[in-house]
């Protein structure tokens, strides 16, 4: 029996209305099983060298989570001193720039006439706002510290990489002998996904980090490295993060140099390293390993920022590419797989007129 349109589309909306509902709700869970799963798929194939290396399973999977804890703490060492420097030199930043806030808007009072009132309190407001501005690091330590019970994530890793024959033996069960072959198909497209992704995105960070650091070294910026570094994590938040790393160096550019051209210069850097990014970087390295068009990640992003904030905007794109991958192998779905892939349809062919 075919049910009709007027009843199935108020149960698809009902259903989705429910899906995302349970999404933002139960965040505070999710997420933190949405990052170990991807961190277990991602030190899958190093706990898989080590069993056949003849070490017990328990084992091998606490030395690849050590392995991955150093590499960790070792970038985080190094950002941490990066960021240390930076840091204490904000309130010195932050009364040059107020310095020559006061010079511009005293020069622009002289020409079109305000008070001294008008300009007190203008210097008064760009001060506070300036302030607010500069609680950036502790903005993003706050965040990091948020990131879903970090603390629990290690443990979750380790029971989905020790469990993991249950969890998979679970999902061919679920959907049946007939779908065996399917579903194996799905969970060995998933993880080739997310390890090609997550490989072309660590290397898209290095290369952008390197363009970023150089390029302000070049130009004599201070903390050229750890502003490269930031910037080139911005620039994992799609559409957005880009936007936020130019203003990062441009103001320390107008503080520290004695004319506008650095700054100008600076946007020049990002505006260019964009564009090397978004035709040759992320199409090459990025981009091939999950197939979205522009219009479904951006909708994804934007999705997923509201529902789960800085969090959801991180792992927006790779479960996206997910349940493209998912509606790909099931006929039903077919339909919204096209949706969100990058893939033009062929014009339908067009059959001569018949002639009279």
């Amino acid at each position: 029996m075919k049910i009709p349109v007027s009843v199935k589309a108020p149960i698809i909306f009902i259903g989705l209305f429910a899906f995302f509902a349970v999404m933002y709700i139960g965040k505070g869970i999710i997420i933190p099983i949405i990052f170990a799963t991807i961190i277990a798929i991602v030190l899958h194939p190093v706990v898989k060298l080590f069993i056949r290396l003849r070490i017990n399973r328990v084992l091998s999977i606490i030395i690849a989570l050590f392995l991955a804890f150093l590499t960790v703490a070792a970038l985080g060492t190094f950002l941490f001193s990066q960021a240390s420097r930076f840091s204490e030199s904000l309130p010195e930043l932050a009364d040059k720039f107020t310095e020559i806030l006061n010079q511009t808007i005293i020069y622009i009072s002289e020409h079109f006439n305000l008070s001294h009132r008008e300009i007190t309190a203008w210097i008064t407001k760009t001060k506070n706002e300036l302030s607010g501005s500069l609680k950036i690091g502790q903005t993003i330590f706050n965040v990091g510290s948020e990131l879903a019970l970090l603390f629990l994530i290690p443990v979750y890793v380790f029971m989905i990489l020790f469990y993991k024959p249950i969890l998979i033996e679970f999902l061919r069960r679920l959907f049946g002998k007939s779908n065996r072959n399917k579903v194996n198909k799905i969970i060995n497209q998933i993880k080739t996904l997310i390890q090609r992704y997550l490989i072309g995105l660590l290397l898209q960070v290095a290369i952008i980090s390197a363009i970023y650091s150089i390029g302000l070294l070049i130009l004599g910026i201070e903390y050229a490295i750890i502003l490269g570094i930031i910037g080139a994590f911005l620039n994992l938040i799609p559409y957005l993060g880009s936007i936020i790393a130019a203003s990062l160096p441009m103001i320390i550019a107008i503080v520290t140099k004695s004319s506008p051209w650095f700054s100008l210069l600076v946007l020049a850097l990002y505006i260019v390293t964009q564009f090397i990014d978004n035709n040759f970087i992320t199409p090459r390295i990025v981009g091939s390993k999950v197939k979205l068009n522009a219009l479904a990640s951006i909708v994804a992003v934007i999705v997923f920022a509201a529902l789960w904030g800085i969090q959801g905007m991180l792992i927006a794109i790779p479960l996206t590419a997910i349940a493209k991958l998912i509606f790909d192998n099931i006929k039903p779905l077919k339909p919204w797989g096209l949706l969100l892939g990058d893939t033009m349809p062929e014009p339908p062919e067009t059959k001569p007129a018949l002639k009279e």
